[in-house]
């Protein structure tokens, strides 16, 4: 993690943070995240928002919308802070990270009607993972 901290110029509050995002196997949410750092210093909301948002500004971290919570980004070349895509099983509640080139490059390029190119998206699928499907 010290190489991290080094490669990307991470505070030690971001560090701290991002290090409890990462060794989550679910997503987290921010009073969470605050709740588990109160030992290691950081006492207060703004904190781990402020340490969030430069995560989320990184591509370190995604936020999933729909819970309101934040996971490690799995992809190593991911420099996307703009552009995200989950899937989350209806059932387990996991939820993946999409890193589909063909969906990128559609998203990029796509245009609606009325002509509005999009630069900022964060797409949630709903559906069922293949340990649920077969329950």
């Amino acid at each position: 993690m010290a190489k991290m901290q080094k490669e990307y110029n991470l505070s030690k509050n971001q560090q701290i943070v991002f290090d409890i995002i990462e060794k989550s196997s679910e997503p987290v949410k921010a009073y969470s995240i605050l709740y588990n750092v109160k030992k290691k210093g950081i006492k207060a909301p703004p904190q781990v928002y402020r340490a969030l948002e430069k995560l989320i500004k990184l591509g370190k971290i995604h936020k999933v919308e729909s819970k309101n919570a934040f996971v490690a980004c799995k992809s190593s070349n991911c420099e996307i802070s703009k552009a995200t895509a989950f899937s989350i099983c209806e059932i387990c509640e996991k939820v993946t990270e999409i890193a589909n080139n063909k969906l990128s490059n559609f998203l990029n390029s796509f245009e609606d009607k009325s002509g509005m190119k999009y630069k900022k998206y964060n797409l949630e699928f709903f559906g069922l993972c293949k340990k649920c499907k077969k329950t």
